[in-house]
Order: C-alpha cells, then sequence, then structure tokens
C-alpha cells in the first residue's frame, strides 16, 4: 500500500523435540510401539505423515488470520535447500573453529534421552517441601528440602558436615570445597574423606566460589552433575565422576545403589546414612526445580561428548550492533534483556540425541593404519571431519592423517541439530543462501522481524549470530518483540488446562460440546482430559461467540500496550466484532446518501461550500491518519488501534453522520452546494477511513471498499491502493477541534439530561445556553443547528446578559464557560419530577452524613487509611456538588410550577 516491493514469507521450523515426543505419544497410544520398535527411518516416516497433516493446519490458521504472505514461497527447515544450507553451515564453521568438539556438562532429559536447550527448560519455584510427579515413578518425588550429613576424616575422628538437596549425587562426590579464609576448616584443607559407599577419598580443597555464611561453610563437589562444581572440577584436577546414567538410573561403580533408579536411590541413600550414624538432618529449602517442558521429567545436568558453537566474539558482535543503533529492538525495555544474555553469554550446545530433525554431517575417524595412529577419542576434535557426504568426509579424512582413502573407516554422528541452529539460518537460507540468488541480493538484509519477547535470546540473537557469521551482515534492521498471549486469568495457556484458544474456535465460534470433543484428540491422559473440560466449562460456559477475523486482528493489535503479557478476554475481541457491525452500517448509511449516480471527484479538493462539521472531519481525518503513520512507524500498534475507533465510532458515527443527515436528506435547492460538499467529504473520509484500517481489518476493508465508488483508474484491490499519507490529508485545525470539542461537550451534557428525565427521541425540547464571554456565545451560536440536530432540539437559543430563563427548565453546568437550560413545560410532569429530585436529594443528604459521622469519629485520623480519607474526601465533594445541582433543578421546577 505505500508502493514498496515486499516479502512476507511463511514457513515452518521442525520442532525437533516437541514434533518427535508428540509422534511417540501418538505411537504408544493407537500402536503400542515405541520409536525403537520401528527403527531410526520407519519412525521418521511417521514424522512425515504427523507434518503433513498438522502443517496444514497451522498454514491454515495463518490463511484464515489473514496474513498476506506469498504462499507460492511456504519453506519448512526439513526441505532439501534447507538442509542444505543447514550442511554447508555447519561444516563452514566447523572448519573455522567455531563449531567444535567437546565434553562438557549439558540438560539432560532422562525420559528423552536427549540434551535440551535452555528454552525447553521450564523453572519450577518451590517455596519449601513439595511432592512433584515425574515421569517413571509411581508415587510422587520430594523436593525442597536441603540434606545435611557427614563425611568422615581419614584416620581422624573429625568430620565434615555438608548439605546438598539432590542426595543422590553423594555418589560422584570427588572432593569436600570451603573458603580459603574459613578458619574453621584451615587445618583441614589438604586432608582427605571417606566416602562412606564407595572405595573413594574425597580431598578437602579451597574455593572462593564457597559462601561461608551458608550452611557449614562446607560444600560436596560432583564435577560431573553441577554447572558450578563442574568449575570448580576444572580448577582443582578433580575426577568427574558420572553417578546418573542416561536412563536417569544410577551408573554401575556406586556399590549398592547401582541399577536404581536416581530419585528411589535418593531415598535409599538418606536410609544408608541413617544406618552409618552420618545422617544430620533434613530441613524445608526454597528452591527451583528445571522442569523439561516436553517430557515434565526433572532436567539433570549430565557430562556429555556434544558439538558447541563458540558464541563470544559473535554475542560481541551482536551487542555492538544493538549498542551502535545497527540494530533496533522495540519495545526499547527490552534491550536490557538482550544485554544481560549476550555479556554473560556461554557457548551453545549444539547436539541432540533425536531422530527427527537434521543429522549432524561429522563423521568420527578410525584409521586402518596397523596401529600406528591410537584409537580415539569422542571428545578428541582430531578424530572428527565435517562433510556434505561420506565420500568428501572420506577424503579430508584420508588428508587429515596423511593416509589412503580406504584405510580410513567412518561413523556418522547419530545425533541431530538443536533446531534452532537449524531456524537460525532462516533470513538468508529462504532466499538461496549458499548460493548468491537475486531473492538474497533484493531482499536480505530484511527490514523486520516481529517475534515473541520470549526467544529475543533463543532464537533472535542465534539468528543475528548465523547471519554476521555467515553472510557479514545483520539479518534484519528492526526486531518487534510482541507479548505472550494468556488467558483472561493471567494464566500460560496449556493443554492439560483447557485454556489454549484456537484463533479459528474465535473466528468461527465453537459450542462447549466442541470445545470438549477437541481434547479426545490429542495427547491428554483421562485425568488431564477431565481437568481441561473442567477449566473450558467455567470459562466458557456458552462456548466461543463467532467473533471474525477482523475482530480478533484489531483485538490482538490492541492488546500490544499490555507489555510482556495479554490476558486475552474472548469478550473484548466480540465488543470489536460489534465494532466490524458499526463500521458496517456507517458505509451502508454512506452508499444511501451518496446516491446511486455519486461520482467521486479526482482528486479530492474542498469547494468552499463546506460546513462547520465538514471542516471538522476532514481535520479529525487528518489527525487520524497522522496517528496511524507515526504508529507504524514506532510500532505503537494500540495509538493505532485507538485513533481509528475513535475516528469511526464516536467522531464519523456518532457525529458526522448524525449532523450531516438534514443536509444531504434535503431537497432544498439551495442547499444543493452545500448537499454536494458534505456527500464529497463524506466519500472521502468513508474510502480514506477504509484504507486505514486496511492492514488491520484486511476482510472487512476490501468488502466495503469494493461496494464504494470508484474514481477513475482505481486500484483492483484495496491491498494495493495507496495508504493515506499525512501531506494528503492538510485540513488538520486545532482551534476548530477545540471549539468542536466544546460545543459536543454541550450536547454530551444535554443528552445526560435528556436520559435523567427519560426522554425520546421523538420528544423535543427548547434549549437556552447562557455563556459568561462573548466569545462562547459566538462559538456556540455557528453550532446551533448542530447541537439541535444532536442535542433533539427544535429551538437553540444562545442567551446574552440581559436574557432571563424561561419558567419550567431543568439546568446543566457544562463548564464554567456555560450552562444549558432545557425546556421541560408541557413535557414532563413537573411535580413527578421534583418528588423524585426530592428523593435524590434525600439519598444524597444521608450520605453525606454518614461521611461526616464517619470523619467526626475521635480516632478517625489515627486509625483511617490514607485511602480511605482521600475517597471520603473525594465522595464528600461529589455529593456536595451532586446536592447543589439538585437543590437548584427543584428550585427551577419549582418556579415553573408555581
Amino acid at each position: 500500500m505505500k508502493g514498496r516491493t515486499t516479502l512476507f514469507n511463511p514457513g515452518c521450523d521442525h520442532a525437533g523435540i516437541a514434533t518427535q515426543v508428540v509422534v511417540e505419544k501418538k505411537l504408544k497410544r493407537e500402536k503400542g510401539l515405541s520409536r525403537h520398535d520401528l527403527g531410526r527411518d520407519k519412525f521418521n516416516q511417521e514424522v512425515w505423515l504427523w507434518k503433513n497433516e498438522k502443517g496444514t493446519v497451522i498454514y491454515d490458521q495463518l490463511r484464515k488470520m489473514g496474513a498476506s504472505v506469498d504462499w507460492d514461497r511456504a519453506v519448512f527447515t526439513m526441505d532439501p535447500k534447507m538442509t542444505r544450507a543447514v550442511t554447508e553451515a555447519f561444516i563452514r564453521m566447523h572448519e573455522r573453529g567455531t563449531i567444535y568438539r567437546s565434553n562438557r556438562l549439558v540438560n539432560w532429559s532422562c525420559t528423552l534421552r536427549s540434551a535440551i536447550s535452555d528454552i525447553e527448560v521450564d523453572k519450577k519455584e518451590l517455596p519449601g517441601r513439595t511432592l512433584l510427579p515425574v515421569p517413571g515413578y509411581s508415587d510422587k518425588v520430594e523436593f525442597g528440602v536441603i540434606v545435611s550429613f557427614a563425611y568422615k576424616i581419614k584416620d581422624s575422628e573429625e568430620e565434615v558436615v555438608v548439605s546438598t538437596t539432590r542426595l543422590e549425587t553423594m555418589l560422584g562426590d570427588s572432593a569436600i570445597a570451603v573458603h580459603p579464609d574459613d578458619d574453621r576448616y584451615k587445618h583441614l584443607v589438604g586432608k582427605m574423606c571417606v566416602h562412606p559407599f564407595v572405595d573413594r577419598l574425597l580431598p578437602i580443597v579451597t574455593d572462593s566460589f564457597v559462601d561461608m555464611a551458608f550452611g557449614t561453610g562446607a560444600v560436596k563437589i560432583t564435577p560431573a552433575h553441577d554447572h558450578n562444581d563442574y568449575e570448580v572440577g576444572v580448577r582443582h584436577n578433580l575426577p568427574f565422576i558420572t553417578c546418573i546414567n542416561d536412563d536417569g538410573d544410577i551408573s554401575a561403580g556406586c556399590g549398592k545403589f547401582s541399577g536404581m533408579k536416581r530419585f528411589e536411590a535418593r531415598r535409599a541413600v538418606a536410609e544408608a546414612l541413617m544406618e552409618k550414624g552420618l545422617y544430620r538432618d533434613k530441613k524445608d529449602n526454597p528452591m527451583v526445580v528445571p522442569i523439561c517442558s516436553r517430557s515434565k521429567d526433572v532436567i539433570e545436568p549430565i557430562l556429555k561428548a556434544q558439538w558447541y558453537v563458540n558464541c563470544n566474539e559473535m554475542a560481541t558482535k551482536a551487542l555492538k550492533a544493538v549498542q551502535d543503533g545497527e540494530l533496533k529492538i522495540v519495545p526499547e525495555a527490552h534491550v536490557a534483556t538482550w544485554n544481560r544474555w549476550l555479556e554473560s553469554i556461554r557457548d551453545w550446545c549444539i547436539s541432540r540425541q533425536l531422530w527427527w530433525g537434521h543429522r549432524i554431517p561429522a563423521y568420527f575417524i578410525t584409521v586402518n593404519d596397523g596401529g600406528k595412529t591410537p584409537i580415539g577419542d569422542q571428545c578428541d576434535e582430531k578424530y572428527w571431519v565435517s562433510a556434505h557426504t561420506e565420500d568428501e568426509a572420506r577424503a579430508k579424512a584420508a588428508k587429515k592423517f596423511g593416509v589412503k582413502p580406504d584405510q580410513i573407516q567412518l561413523k556418522w554422528d547419530e545425533d541431530v541439530l538443536d533446531t534452532l541452529f537449524s531456524s537460525g539460518r532462516w533470513p538468508f537460507a529462504i532466499l538461496g543462501w549458499p548460493e548468491t540468488t537475486a531473492d538474497l541480493s533484493t531482499f536480505f538484509p530484511s527490514t523486520v522481524l516481529e517475534t515473541g519477547h520470549d526467544i529475543l535470546f533463543f532464537w533472535v540473537a542465534k539468528m543475528v549470530f548465523m547471519a554476521q557469521e555467515l553472510t557479514g551482515k545483520l539479518p534484519f534492521k528492526d526486531v518487534y518483540l510482541h507479548a505472550m498471549i494468556r488467558d483472561a486469568h493471567g494464566r500460560k495457556m496449556s493443554k492439560s488446562l483447557g485454556n489454549v484458544i484456537d484463533p479459528l474456535d474465535v473466528i468461527r465460534g465453537v459450542t462447549l460440546e466442541s470445545l470438549h470433543e477437541q481434547l479426545q484428540h490429542g495427547n491428554l491422559d483421562a485425568s488431564e482430559i477431565a481437568t481441561a473440560k473442567a477449566g473450558q466449562t467455567r470459562d466458557y460456559p456458552n462456548g466461543i461467540p463467532e467473533c471474525g477475523t477482523d475482530a480478533l486482528r484489531f483485538a490482538l493489535l490492541s492488546y500490544t500496550s499490555q507489555g510482556r503479557d495479554i490476558n486475552l478476554n474472548v469478550l473484548r475481541v466480540q465488543g470489536y466484532r460489534f465494532f466490524c457491525n458499526k463500521i458496517w452500517n456507517a458505509v451502508k448509511f454512506t452508499l444511501m446518501q451518496l446516491g446511486s449516480d455519486y461520482q467521486p471527484p479526482s482528486p479530492f479538493k474542498l469547494s468552499g461550500s463546506e460546513s462547520i462539521i465538514d471542516k471538522w472531519i476532514l481535520s479529525r481525518l487528518a489527525n487520524t491518519v497522522i496517528s496511524c503513520e507515526q504508529s507504524i512507524n514506532e510500532y505503537n500498534f494500540t495509538q493505532m488501534t485507538t485513533a481509528v475507533y475513535n475516528f469511526w465510532l464516536y467522531e464519523l458515527c456518532d457525529v458526522y453522520l448524525e449532523a450531516i443527515k438534514p443536509v444531504t436528506s434535503s431537497t432544498d435547492g439551495a442547499l444543493a452546494a452545500n448537499r454536494d460538499a458534505a456527500r464529497n467529504v463524506l466519500f472521502h473520509c468513508v474510502e480514506s477511513a477504509l484504507r486505514l484500517i486496511s492492514p488491520m481489518m484486511p476482510f472487512l476493508s476490501e468488502e466495503l471498499w469494493q461496494r464504494l465508488p470508484k474514481v477513475s483508474n482505481a486500484p483492483k484491490s484495496i491491498v494495493v491502493a495507496e495508504y493515506p499519507e499525512p501531506q494528503q490529508y492538510p485540513f488538520a485545525s486545532d482551534s476548530l477541534e477545540a471549539d468542536v470539542a466544546f460545543a459536543l461537550t454541550a450536547i454530551r451534557c444535554v443528552r445526560s439530561l435528556r436520559s435523567d428525565y427519560e426522554l425520546t427521541y421523538k420528544q423535543k425540547t427548547d434549549l437556552y445556553l447562557g455563556c459568561h464571554s462573548a466569545e462562547d456565545r459566538s462559538t456556540l451560536t455557528a453550532f446551533s443547528s448542530i447541537i439541535g440536530t444532536l442535542a433533539c432540539s427544535n429551538n437553540v437559543k444562545i442567551l446574552d446578559d440581559k436574557d432571563s430563563v424561561p419558567a419550567g427548565c431543568a439546568h446543566v453546568i457544562v463548564s464554567s464557560r456555560c450552562t444549558i437550560h432545557i425546556g421541560l413545560q408541557g413535557i414532563i410532569d413537573i411535580s413527578k419530577e421534583i418528588a423524585k429530585l426530592e428523593t435524590k436529594k434525600g439519598k444524597a443528604i444521608e450520605a453525606l452524613k454518614k461521611i461526616e459521622t464517619d470523619e467526626g469519629r475521635p480516632d478517625y485520623e489515627a486509625k483511617a487509611s490514607l485511602d480511605h480519607r482521600v475517597r471520603n474526601q473525594e465522595k464528600k465533594e461529589q455529593l456536595t456538588k451532586e446536592i447543589a445541582n439538585l437543590v437548584a433543578s427543584i428550585d427551577a421546577l419549582s418556579t415553573s410550577s408555581a
């Protein structure tokens, strides 16, 4: 609409862990099979079938939501061209040394038997002792406690007491650490502690990471199962002893506990310590438990040989890009998050022990040269090559070791890449990289990325890393981060809670029974389905009303001011559906007023016959255009929705359409020029306002725009019509808008007073407007006909200083500038109205007395809260004013009835 060549490229990533978990559950539920029963190739065939089924649902949602994407360009991260780009990226980065092999601690899901990324770890905060369900355990497991036990000093009666929240990991302890300045332990430094269950001595070492004030000041060190302990282990060259295996069982070499499930071993270790007299106590301990978001298993830090990306240099460049303004993050508040993550960057583990995903293009080398080259270690970078094919890998390996290709034996890495590594090249891979294509030259770097703030580091930063590393350019100029959608109660959407909202259900509407039925087709067990049904019944007892796409889009845009989270209330969306109806009716009215033979002028120009209200609506249109332009440039979509909402509803419909009815419907020849001017202004405002809402409400705006009369050479669709630009609307007038605002305030006061007296639209009243300045009298005189039309009056008289108010009038104070008197003589029963007003006055006086009694208490100032005193004062002022107005109204009506 702004005349620029644009590309909005649709696509999906393969969501490695999430997809594999769903398909595994589906296989187990429907066929009673595991992925291991099928094997890698057949299992991946099942995943492709599932992807082809569910992928259409995602795209259908996008289509129904009106996403103006180029569907011919839809891309899937497992497509051949994307796979080639992933392979190329890995090889280049590996050969540069940016990707390397290392044996480090990873987030390990024992249920998935895979490392997972930080984004897939949920942090569950516990206030103290809590029993949590863990996959594979019939009973809940205790967390939120800290256990203290003693290690005996070798050849001594002394002991060192340590504390832990993961008692089973003591089977992997390799040292005890104390602070170098802690006098309590200086005489023990260098001595050995005896492990009570395995043949192992633990040295007592000093390390400044120890907090002397926490617990006993002595810390057990388990380098193979704790991130802090890992660093201590590296610094002190301690043995890294694995005590939990990939399945979550206790490893071999751990005595009688070997083979036990880790949390069963936790209880068994506690009992064994008690038997040996080494158990000291157990206390509540607020803590955070890491939970796998996919399997719901408790995450274990486990030492694994994995592939890593060295992020230090890339993070430095990404930080500088934001600091120098080359990369803009909106809202700016998220820059602090960006800086915090990147300033404390850790190398990125990109290996996943899955079957679904891009298999890592790396090969482990064994050299068959008669024993001259020793058998390599999986962690040793020397024994790995990366390549596009096995033949290429063999040639690289032969060159690396100086042997013939037939002396090389290769094993392709079984692991796949982190999905975020695959999707991290999205901005340039979809355009043909690593080839130099026309698309890559035209559309890369892109202008803006719009995504959720929760993946600012996990995905956005990775795209910046990869683009700068592989292309030398930033992938985009702006990053707009939207809020996360939660339910109306502020809860995260969860299938097990039954509070996930499908946008198609909001668009089309859905019954409660259908919502329940949808739960049967998911992966929830019976108990989760029961919980979800209860949640749906509570939140949607009557189902979800049909709201339409445009109302949903508009609602989501209007919600963007809420910051980090959106509490989505479907009733608010339904409210915007009513707004859509209002727009529809406004255009319908416009077409009736224009007539079938109307031909809009091109271009629109002022004729000189425009009324004040014509000029006012043009001024409001101009300011709405300015507001929309500013909002788009600043990504302030709430301001944009507010501007068009107010224009359509409160200015065009409530004021202008009503004000021009006497003119556009008149057959008086003397008003022909005014009538033509009003029609041209009406068309210009409605047609422009439809173009303003087109990006927000594409379906409604297109349908209505097509019904309007067209200028010659009009575009075929509103989506390629010119978007309104401020310079095209030179009609803004602050002084005029201020005058109209004064008149509209007067009109609203009259309407409110008429409502108080329950007057119908057909009951016309005389109005008498008393102003305190000649300037205000002049202003309201200019608007007298409009006031009469909008305030249901046959006669509007502006009173000067000499005029008196006729008998039988009620009055309302508009402001310090104006008082309005409304003639009621002969329209209402005066005596009945006086009785009503007396009753209201009596209630107001009683309420005022109650407040005064409260304030008269001797201890009021001492005991009443500040909020309570402020509320009382505000209520007193309100009641005093109300009583004064009632008295004045009673006096005025009493005078007329005398």
